[in-house]
């Protein structure tokens, strides 16, 4: 028997019960569609992770302090302040490799401006944090190396928080008091929009590191130091240098653990890569059990049309039908139930990704390969629970399913 003669058997045998063939595709339909939505959502977030990391900066180092002993006792990191402005000013110096260093302190404060009032962070650091950071204005100028020596009253906005307190990003030279404190508006940043956490990038206040610190913080504390290498290729000998200094710096004995910690933006994104990969499958293998079920639901499904259909099985093969025709035909249905499903299922996915996207604010994208896996998933779930409900049917007596009521 020819493939077109089997299609056409196969169309009318699943027409005679459409609802149960629906029923039946059902199951993949969701399988496939789970799938794809889950690789979309898995890949959308590493691919938003990845670009908020890149959005640190251009080769960018950090350092943080780190556990430290107190009594012979292991302190938590971050529990002690081990750094200082003192080791910001002297990292430059670690080496040929270091272009960038810059203290970093930060605070949530108040800021009032024209009878309107916002809270945001206000950050201190030095001129060169704009370079480390990548960040550009729109309008005005940076702060200066003066600026900081004197611990002068001024400070850059993001476009956030411009608009809210003079509902306009035109505000160079304008005055706003954050906290009791007047500063001066010299410059405006390039808007930069919501990172892959959902957090406003626009909404920050950026003034000279000594100016936040004594000013607004009151302190001496160093929470963490920026850095940035010379290129992406020198980070291993930028963060070998920025060791070495520290460690000469602290007076650290040979042998001693580190009492501070660097981190680059490689070591974030494969740390980050490695979670969202995890996560991804982990997602996928979920849905993919429903792929799994939905395949069960076929092959019984599929038991129950061949006990349904001996007698025609057997005239069949009474009439000169081979087994191999019997077991075509009866895996071509679970096949294109399967198939069916399948195509049903991408559009399904595809949906349910763009509804995600929507609702987290993230460009995802169902990828070629993802819809490529998913689909031959659903054909090869076809043929492997179809075979066992087909073979059954392909060897029977002719003679036992004539008789059969």
């Amino acid at each position: 028997m020819n493939l077109f003669n089997l299609l056409k058997i196969t169309y009318r045998s699943l027409g005679k019960n459409k609802t149960r063939a629906f029923l039946t595709m059902l199951g993949i339909v969701i399988g496939v569609g789970a799938v794809i939505a889950m690789l979309a959502i898995g890949n959308g977030t590493r691919q938003n992770i990845q670009q908020q990391i890149a959005g640190l900066g251009t080769n960018v180092i950090i350092v943080t302090p780190d556990a430290t002993n107190q009594g012979g006792v292991r302190q938590e990191v971050g529990g002690a302040v081990t750094l200082t402005q003192a080791d910001a000013d002297a990292l430059p110096g670690a080496g040929p490799a270091v272009r960038y260093a810059s203290p970093l302190v930060r605070a949530t404060v108040q800021v009032l401006a024209a009878g309107h009032n916002w809270r945001t962070t206000a950050y201190g650091a030095y001129p060169s944090y704009f370079d480390i950071r990548d960040l550009a204005l729109q309008a005005g100028t940076r702060f200066t190396t003066r600026d900081e020596q004197v611990a002068a009253k001024v400070c850059v906005v993001g476009p956030t928080v411009a608009t809210a307190l003079f509902g306009t990003t035109d505000v160079v030279g304008q005055q706003v008091r954050v906290g009791s404190i007047p500063f001066r508006i010299v410059g405006v940043l390039v808007a930069k929009g919501q990172s892959g956490a959902g957090q406003d990038q626009d909404d920050q206040l950026l003034a000279p590191f000594s100016t936040v610190q004594k000013r607004l913080l009151a302190g001496t504390s160093v929470r963490a130091i920026l850095l940035s290498a010379q290129t992406e290729a020198r980070i291993p000998e930028a963060t070998a240098g920025i060791s070495q200094r520290l460690r000469q710096r602290h007076r650290l004995a040979p042998g001693a653990p580190d009492d501070f910690a660097v981190h680059t933006q490689t070591d974030i994104s494969n740390a980050a890569g490695s979670v969202t990969g995890a996560l991804t499958v982990l997602l996928a293998s979920i849905a993919g059990i429903s792929l799994l079920v939905g395949g069960i639901g076929i092959m019984n499904i599929m038991l129950v049309s061949v006990t349904e259909r001996t007698r025609e099985i057997g005239i069949r093969l009474a009439i000169g039908a081979t087994g191999t025709d019997v077991l075509l035909q009866f895996l071509l249905e679970a096949v294109v139930l399967s198939v069916a499903g399948g195509v049903l299922g991408i559009g399904l996915g595809w949906g349910l990704a763009r509804v995600a996207a929507h609702a987290l604010h993230w460009e995802i994208t169902v990828s070629p390969s993802s819809v490529g896996l998913a689909f031959a998933f659903s054909s090869a779930i076809g043929v492997f629970f179809g075979w066992y409900p087909a073979r059954k049917a392909a060897h029977m007596n002719p003679i036992d399913a004539l008789h059969y009521e």
